[in-house]
């Protein structure tokens, strides 16, 4: 056994758009073991739930993750519209699940093109975020943000959008598939990009399913675990199935989000396609809700699970999110082990991490 040394990553790195820290213990250039530390962006969200009424909750889920902004709504608001066993109007079931799928569009292209960039192919990125000022702009338009969409209220959704725009919506991807096409031969048949990716961070499907992986990393691993098939909101009426590669490596994880984005156009189109005439959303009336309820939603990165407790007053007792990242990081610890020190900020980038959703 050769000499070990203790090398920090982070909280500041290229690859790091959030902080995160890990002490690597290095043998040589191979990681021997990753040791985790958080807490430097804790903002006490959880904690805002017993101070804001619940029904002007959903404007700081949202802010839980940008990207993600949307699912940490829609999964806020579904929680409490269960715990009041209130049945919203069809049609904003309908739009949340068109927005959602945008939403997904949205940071598979941003962590696409984060990747790129990593792997210096810096025209690819501008690609990859180009296509993504398309789905932004329409976002933008239907919804007032680009960021914080700020669609979902509890009893629906806070404005329409008329059919032509929805048209518009569908139609804009014919124009876009040339696109997507392009990047899905760069990133999936790229001698470079193979080189890097393939082989890199296997992670088994044993072991991902004994460390909780989620999202991409469990169904790169062979796991098809997508929580759509739930069948919340609408998805019961949608034809799909959960996207799995087998490999287990960062070159699987990537297929499973380009693939993800075709996936998620097709959804769109269907929703559209049967969404019906009606109210988008509800008046609330009755008590303040009362007891929990655990509500579960695939974002982006994954299955995140909503815990809710109301106690008959405007403010909730208890508000928890466990959210994708830090269900995967036992994952990513897994696949640290072993790698060359070089690859180390691909496979953290590989899991798309989001420290600011972990530490809420």
């Amino acid at each position: 056994m050769g000499e070990r040394t203790v090398i920090p990553f982070g909280p500041q790195h290229p690859v790091l758009l959030e902080p995160l820290h890990l002490d690597l213990v290095i043998e040589d250039e191979k990681v021997v073991k990753a040791m985790p530390s958080w807490g430097f962006v804790h903002r006490g969200l959880e904690k805002l739930a017993e101070k804001r009424d619940f029904i002007e909750f959903p404007f700081v889920a949202e802010r839980i993750c940008g990207v993600c902004s949307h699912s940490h709504g829609m999964a806020y608001t579904q929680a409490i519209e269960a715990l009041m066993s209130l049945e919203i109007p069809v049609r904003a079931k309908y739009l949340r699940t068109i927005l959602a799928e945008f939403s997904r569009i949205n940071s598979h292209l941003l962590w696409l093109g984060l990747l790129a960039n990593a792997l210096g192919f810096e025209s690819l990125f501008m690609h990859c975020w180009k296509l993504r000022e398309k789905i932004l702009d329409i976002v933008e338009e239907t919804t007032g943000g680009r960021v914080i969409f700020g669609a979902c209220r509890v009893g629906g959704v806070n404005r329409d959008i008329d059919a032509p725009t929805l048209a518009r919506m569908s139609r804009l991807f014919t124009g876009m598939e040339k696109g997507f096409r392009e990047i899905d031969g760069v990133f999936r048949k790229d001698y470079t990009v193979q080189k890097r990716l393939q082989e890199t961070g296997a992670l088994s499907r044993a072991d991902a399913h004994l460390l909780g992986a989620v999202g991409p990393v469990a169904k790169g691993s062979g796991i098809p675990c997508d929580m759509r098939r739930l069948g919340y909101s609408v998805y019961n009426e949608l034809d799909f199935q959960a996207v799995v590669e087998t490999e287990g490596d960062s070159y699987a994880r990537t297929s499973v989000r380009i693939k993800e984005i075709f996936q998620s156009v097709g959804l769109i189109q269907q929703a559209i396609a049967k969404i019906p005439a009606g109210e988008v959303s509800m008046k609330i009336t009755g008590l303040p809700p009362v007891g929990e309820h655990f509500e579960m939603v695939e974002q982006p990165r994954g299955e995140a699970v909503y815990y809710v407790k109301g106690n008959g007053t405007r403010f909730l007792e208890r508000f928890r999110v466990r959210n994708s990242t830090f269900a995967n990081i036992p994952a990513l610890l897994k696949i640290l082990e072993g790698c060359e020190l070089s690859d180390v900020p691909m496979l953290i980038l590989s899991i798309d991490p989001c420290i600011s959703c972990a530490e809420r």
